[in-house]
C-alpha cells in the first residue's frame, strides 16, 4: 500500500490576548484550535514582540499541576524561578522543560528591558498515572539541540527522530516529535509521522508554506497554525493510501515552522486555569493543596 502526506485539516491564528501579569501573546492551542483536536497537546501560546511593555511585566509565580511545560526561546532573555529550587536563564535557541505533575509553583521573567522577546511555550498533557509524580526542571543549551542541515534547510531536532537523528528532550512522556524546521524558496521537505493515530501539526513564524499530498496542499502563513487530518487510510485518485508523513514545500521567501506530533492520551481532561486533572473533584483537591501550601 502507497505512503502519502497527511492533509491540513484546519489553518487558524491564534487569538491575541494577555497572561501572567499582562504579556502580550497569541493563543494558538487552547484558542481557535481546542485542545481536545490535538490531544495530547493542551496549549501552544506564542510571544513576539520589540516593545518591552508587551512582556517585560513577565509571568510572576503561580502554580501548576498536571501537566509539562515545554517553552523554545527564538530571541529574548528569561529566567525561570520555581519553588524547588531550580533556577535558570532561558536564552535564544534553548529549551526549557518542567514536569508540574503533582504541584510546582514557578516564575518567568525578562532579564531585559529592551530588545526583542520571542518564543513559545506548550502545555503536555500527562496520563492520569503520571499526573501526581514528583515534579522537575530541566534547561537544554542551544548549542546541544542536534541539527540536520543541507545546503536548503536547517532541521532542529528538539524532541523525537528525524533522519537518523536523535532529539536532545527527554522526560517528556507522551514522546512527542518537535522539530524547528527551516527551509529556503522553494524548498521541499518530508518528516515520517509513526503511527496513524499521532495528533500532528504545523505552526509557521516565517514566511510560508505550502503542506499536503501534491494536487491537495494547503497555503500556511506567518503566525498560522496548520492542524493535519487524523486517519488510517485516505483514498486519493481512487487509490487506498497510508497518509503517514508530511510533505512541505517553502513559499517563495521561505518558510520556518515547527512540526509536532504525538499519541494522544484519549483521556478526560477537566482543565482550569493552571491545573489539568481528569475530573472536578481532582480540580478542587489541586486548589485545596495549593491554598494549604502542599506544592
Amino acid at each position: 500500500m502507497s505512503s502519502v502526506s497527511r492533509k491540513v485539516s484546519n489553518v487558524a491564528k491564534g487569538y491575541k490576548t494577555k497572561d501572567g501579569a499582562g504579556v502580550s501573546l497569541l493563543r494558538v492551542i487552547g484558542g481557535p484550535i481546542p485542545s481536545k483536536s490535538v490531544d495530547p497537546f493542551l496549549m501552544l501560546d506564542a510571544f513576539k514582540s520589540e516593545n518591552p511593555n508587551d512582556y517585560i511585566a513577565g509571568f510572576p509565580s503561580h502554580p501548576h499541576r498536571g501537566q509539562q511545560t515545554l517553552t523554545y526561546m527564538i530571541d529574548g532573555i528569561m529566567e525561570h524561578k520555581d519553588n524547588k529550587g531550580n533556577k535558570g536563564l532561558l536564552k535564544p535557541g534553548m529549551v526549557q522543560v518542567m514536569n508540574a505533575a503533582r504541584g510546582i509553583i514557578h516564575s518567568e521573567m525578562p532579564k531585559q528591558v529592551e530588545g526583542k522577546m520571542f518564543g513559545f511555550q506548550f502545555w503536555l498533557n500527562l496520563a492520569a498515572v503520571d499526573k501526581m509524580s514528583d515534579p522537575w526542571y530541566k534547561d537544554i543549551p542551544a548549542e546541544e539541540i542536534p541539527e540536520v542541515i543541507t545546503n536548503d534547510k536547517k532541521v532542529r531536532v528538539v524532541a523525537g527522530h528525524y533522519e537518523g537523528v536523535e532529539g536532545i528532550v527527554k522526560g517528556l512522556r507522551v514522546n512527542p516529535i518537535f522539530l524547528d524546521v527551516t527551509l529556503s524558496p522553494n524548498t521541499k521537505f518530508s518528516v515520517d509521522i509513526p503511527n496513524f493515530d499521532h495528533n500532528s501539526f504545523v505552526y509557521v513564524f516565517e514566511g510560508e508554506g505550502k503542506f499536503g499530498p501534491e494536487g491537495y496542499e494547503k497555503v500556511v502563513a506567518d503566525q498560522h497554525i496548520g492542524v493535519l487530518e487524523n486517519k488510517d487510510r485516505v483514498t486519493i485518485n481512487d487509490n487506498e493510501i497510508t497518509p503517514n508523513k508530511l510533505d512541505a514545500i517553502a513559499g517563495e521567501n521561505g518558510v520556518r515552522f515547527l512540526f509536532l506530533s504525538a499519541k494522544p492520551l484519549r483521556e478526560p481532561i477537566v482543565q482550569h486555569g493552571p491545573f489539568v486533572m481528569n475530573t472536578q473533584k481532582e480540580i478542587q483537591q489541586a486548589f485545596f493543596d495549593y491554598q494549604m501550601g502542599r506544592f
